[in-house]
């Protein structure tokens, strides 16, 4: 299983799209793997739809989708079908057609709750193939796609700005929309950041980034907050 940090695995899945190799089809996208225990089963449609209609979204943040079951490549697409014909929804993502169990395998989704089926896991990968967060939700649970939105947005600010994100970002109790500086590495540098940055202490300082970066987590945030 992959971790935090490393390379996700090369290999090549068949999909409702057809073959794809990974993480090579993604070159210079940043990428969501999500696993689901079952089609035709009503925590993973809903799920499903609320991917999907939030696909413009991850697009936005030059993110791909692609989901992931044991289920066969028959039984996605009709269920892919259902869900179009039934709640009027497109599913515009490949899901992979894991039979055999193995790439599942490979990232660690088969868990103890169930031998047969996957837990809902999450793979976020940057465009350099590094895996950058991992998720996992028992089979009961359905996700929050928004917070998933707000965890690619957060991480793709962390590195362009060179920062560490606070709890809750933008909506830090601490420092607001502000992003962490890294702790200093030598007591000359420590001694220089309170003249540089907004600080609570040395070890404790934070920087502004531009208002649009925050505003685009936000308006996840507050989504999730609203009614359907």
């Amino acid at each position: 299983m992959p971790t935090i940090g490393e390379k996700f695995p090369e290999m090549e899945v068949n999909t409702t799209q057809g073959k794809i190799k990974l993480p090579d089809h993604y070159k210079d996208k940043w990428f969501i793997l999500f696993s689901h225990p079952g089609d035709f089963t009503p925590v993973c449609t809903t799920e499903f739809v609320a991917f999907a209609k939030r696909h413009k979204d991850f697009t936005m943040l030059n993110t791909e989708l692609i989901g992931l079951s044991v289920d066969s490549n028959i039984s996605h697409m009709k269920w892919v079908e259902w869900i179009k014909d039934n709640i009027k929804v497109n599913i515009p993502f490949p899901v992979i057609a894991d039979q055999t169990g193995n790439v599942s395998k490979t990232l660690g989704m088969i868990h103890a709750q169930s031998a047969a089926e996957t837990v809902r896991a999450v793979y976020i990968v940057d465009p350099n193939s590094t895996v950058r967060a991992i998720l996992f939700y028992p089979l009961e649970l359905g996700r929050n796609m928004d917070e998933i939105l707000r965890m690619v947005k957060a991480l793709q600010v962390g590195g362009k700005y060179k920062a560490a994100m606070p709890a809750n970002w933008p909506n830090n109790e601490i420092v607001g929309e502000h992003v962490i500086v890294p702790p200093p590495r030598a007591v000359e540098e420590a001694e220089k950041r309170p003249k540089e940055y907004e600080c609570l202490d040395w070890w404790l300082c934070h920087k502004e980034v531009p208002r649009e970066e925050a505003n685009i987590a936000r308006k996840f945030l507050d989504r999730a907050s609203k009614k359907p």
